[in-house]
């Protein structure tokens, strides 16, 4: 079934949430102050809504952004919303106003993409798109934001994936690889390899659990940007498909710091108290 609205439902990140029928959210609110390199306020707008195509399809939109009132600094503001090129007012109504607009413009491309072939639609099908921001931590001017969405247009199943990035509000830029460590890439890809059942997916068969390595679709695990960390590893976060079969689902496989060992860039170092 033809799959119109793939770039808007899917760039890598994606979740389900169920809306009722042209019942539409406000600005939803998620205050937080952190306070790990000076005070950061983070608050968020969120749009839900729904609308009926035909007597046979039905289309839902969902969608949040997060909202950084005090970051001001226009390419970092750019990087933290990559995924939505036309932002150009990053206020929070600005933010909603985005949103609402996106929320028009997939039901339109829906309806009038799909316009030749939707009455061949004879049973009743839910078709949606959902997008979300979530902040993970803020930890020595460390901001991790995890992008997840997913979408659905016909066929056998719906698909989902995620964005890690990690962003230095201390330097207003997004954190690169070799910011961490300056290990090549070969040698990472090779502990990729090494531990890639080290946290299962959870995967499970009739004889019982089945390992990552045992879904792998590659030769060579890829040292993507899709990374993040805590205090005691570097993680890389791969989606369904990226590496291994859908089945498999979203896989995390973590390097830990003294894997990483002299490679670790000192500043880094220093700043997350690694010893």
């Amino acid at each position: 079934m033809k799959n119109t609205i793939t770039v808007l439902a899917l760039s890598s990140f994606f979740v389900f949430t169920a809306c009722k029928k042209n019942e539409s959210t406000g600005p939803a609110t998620e205050k937080s102050d952190y306070k790990e390199s000076g005070k950061l306020i983070v608050d968020s707008v969120k749009v839900s809504d729904s609308t009926k195509i035909t007597d046979s399809l039905k289309v839902k939109y969902t969608s949040k952004l997060l909202v950084f009132p005090e970051l001001k600094d226009k390419t970092l503001l750019d990087s933290i919303y990559f995924q939505n090129k036309d932002i150009k007012d990053f206020s929070k109504t600005g933010l909603q106003t985005y949103l609402e607009n996106e929320k028009i413009g997939y039901f339109s491309s829906v309806k009038n993409d799909n316009k030749d072939w939707l009455s061949d639609i004879t049973y009743a099908q839910d078709w949606y798109t959902s997008s979300y921001m979530n902040l993970i931590s803020n930890t020595n001017g460390y901001m991790h934001i995890q992008y997840v969405g997913s979408g659905y247009e016909g066929g056998a199943h719906d698909n989902y994936g995620f964005a890690e990035r990690v962003f230095d509000l201390k330097k207003n830029k997004k954190l690169e690889l070799k910011d961490i460590t300056s290990m090549p890439k070969a040698k990472i890809e090779a502990i990729l390899m090494k531990n890639i059942n080290n946290i299962n997916s959870g995967t499970s068969d009739a004889e019982g659990e089945v390992k990552n390595s045992e879904m792998l679709l590659v030769e060579k695990i890829p040292a993507n940007n899709n990374f993040y960390f805590d205090q005691k590893n570097l993680y890389f976060h791969y989606s369904p498909y990226e590496i291994a079969a859908f089945a498999a689902g979203d896989i995390t496989i973590p390097i830990s710091w003294e894997e990483l060992g002299v490679t670790l860039n000192a500043e880094f170092k220093e700043r997350m108290k690694i010893k």
